[in-house]
């Protein structure tokens, strides 16, 4: 059944990739002053709620390891930070790339963009703790932690643009998507495939993560198994001896 549902999932999302490129390149018209050089748009905030969701899947799976202690919460907390980073380097990659010709720069430190880039640098640190600890037990209730603390980032990456003055674009104020209606059409699509890419992504990096452990774990009965019978060759043989 799990196999099934992957397989729908996948096709899910092939076709709403396929939705939503038609949608970001032939469906929305191109924007008054920026023209083509906008439809980038639709990529950078598709990756953004995707790292977004992504942050706060950590964070809801890090609670739930703490207070159940089961490593399938943990396995998933992982899959989605690395998602997560994932999607937010696609959003500093794509952000400057769509800056360049608007601001005359590649990158300034606007509070969204440098809140963002410290939310990429804390999640680039969860996963290099999660590596350096050795322990399974201590490994998974240290990064439960971090990443519950990380989360914080997430709300004041979202209103950095309303805190601080800021020249990031907010396309969304108020509850009101401020553009075009076929523009806002094409931005929903590209949300929901982003959003769909994120869920396939991180059920595949939770299976591998699951297989992983599983060989660990036979890697290690096969070792101490091989240990046992070596002890009983050793015990036998010095009977013998004597």
């Amino acid at each position: 059944m799990r196999d099934k549902g992957l397989t729908v999932l996948t096709g899910v999302v092939f076709i709403a990739g396929l939705a939503a490129i038609y949608a970001a390149f032939i469906y929305a018209p191109p924007e008054r002053f920026m023209g083509d050089l906008q439809r980038l748009m639709y990529f950078h905030i598709g990756s953004a709620w995707a790292a977004m969701l992504a942050f706060f899947m950590v964070f809801v799976y890090g609670v739930g390891y703490l207070f159940t202690r089961r490593p399938s919460f943990d396995r998933l907390a992982l899959a989605s930070a690395e998602v997560g980073v994932f999607f937010t380097t696609l959003v500093l990659i794509t952000g400057p790339i769509w800056a360049r010709p608007v601001w005359n720069t590649w990158w300034t430190w606007d509070p969204r963009l440098t809140t963002t880039l410290i939310l990429w640098f804390i999640y680039i640190a969860y996963l290099l703790l999660r590596s350096s600890i050795s322990d399974d037990t201590r490994r998974r209730v240290v990064a439960s932690i971090f990443g519950i603390i990380g989360f914080l980032d997430v709300p004041i990456v979202h209103f950095s643009v309303t805190w601080w003055r800021s020249i990031h674009p907010n396309v969304i104020t108020g509850g009101t998507i401020n553009m075009a209606p076929a523009m806002t059409q094409a931005l929903m699509v590209n949300g929901i495939a982003f959003v769909l890419l994120y869920v396939l992504l991180t059920w595949l990096r939770a299976r591998l993560e699951a297989a992983r452990e599983e060989v660990a774990r036979l890697q290690h009965r096969v070792y101490e198994r091989a240990s046992d019978r070596t002890v009983e060759e050793h015990g036998g043989s010095g009977a013998d001896i004597s």
